[in-house]
């Protein structure tokens, strides 16, 4: 719908009754919301590419070598935190040994104290073992048997909760210490995956995982098998291909735990 505001904007000839510029004396035009939000739309858009530029400097933020090069930056603090590990292993063994020669305590309180730590996880465990080893089905893997369905990704890689119900059986089972990968697990260690990698202690790995257990061969094996988790993942092992496997070790000796014992929890802002 035109009007007369809309003639002499145009520039077509003709009077104008409604005074200069075309409006009644004491009005003002109208605001457009259409011209208005077509306005802020550009606006958003143009602050939104500023941003994105400012932000990759120039660079492809979605390229495959930017990811790579987050990869390599996790890898790198993993294996940074595996070296601090290690030195701070070194560090406690020379301050306990130090401590051991002038503590003033009496044999019954070092042994004592020496079970606490076994306990504990952060001395070496000598026993029997077993390893269960849990790894991804092949990525082209299909049903094996009739009636289930085509695999979706999500089927055919190793879970937080597959690693969670090994570890879980094996200590119902008896276990008295227990190594995820290269680790010794504590009271407080918590078997994280991100993707298809766990987050172990500040540290990362990749499929096929090793668990390893000192205690009962015949009864930790026992409770895998009697494990509703473990029974559910077996199901995905026959029909789509993800690894298991189960050995004894004979006697071996786990490693003590050599991180920090300190405790980490949320706290209420302000």
């Amino acid at each position: 719908m035109s009007n007369s505001a809309d003639s002499n904007a145009t520039g077509s000839t003709g009077s104008d009754p409604a005074g200069e510029g075309g409006f009644p004396s004491g009005l003002r035009p109208r605001f457009r919301p259409v011209r208005i939000l077509t306005v802020g739309v550009f606006a958003l858009a143009g602050l939104l590419f500023f941003t994105s530029f400012n932000t990759a400097k120039g660079t492809d933020i979605r390229s495959d070598d930017n990811l790579l090069k987050l990869s390599d930056l996790i890898q790198e603090h993993s294996r940074r935190n595996k070296e601090l590990d290690e030195s701070n292993a070194s560090t406690r063994d020379q301050n306990e040994k130090l401590a051991k020669r002038d503590d003033g305590s009496t044999k019954a309180q070092d042994d004592q104290l020496a079970g606490l730590e076994k306990d504990a996880g952060t001395q070496k465990l000598t026993g029997k073992a077993i390893t269960v080893t849990l790894n991804d089905a092949p990525p082209n893997a299909t049903a094996k048997l009739p009636g289930y369905p085509e695999p979706q990704p999500d089927y055919l890689v190793i879970h937080q909760q597959d690693l969670q119900a090994v570890v879980n059986a094996l200590w119902q089972g008896g276990a008295q210490g227990i190594k995820v990968m290269d680790q010794r697990l504590i009271s407080t260690s918590a078997v994280r995956c991100v993707g298809n990698t766990l987050i172990l202690q500040g540290r990362v790995y990749s499929p096929p995982y090793k668990i390893q257990a000192i205690g009962d061969p015949a009864k930790m094996q026992k409770s895998l098998a009697d494990s509703e988790a473990i029974q559910n993942y077996m199901v995905y092992v026959n029909v789509y291909g993800l690894g298991w496997k189960v050995t004894e070790d004979g006697t071996v000796t786990l490693p003590g735990y050599s991180g920090t014992v300190d405790l980490h929890y949320a706290k209420p802002v302000g």
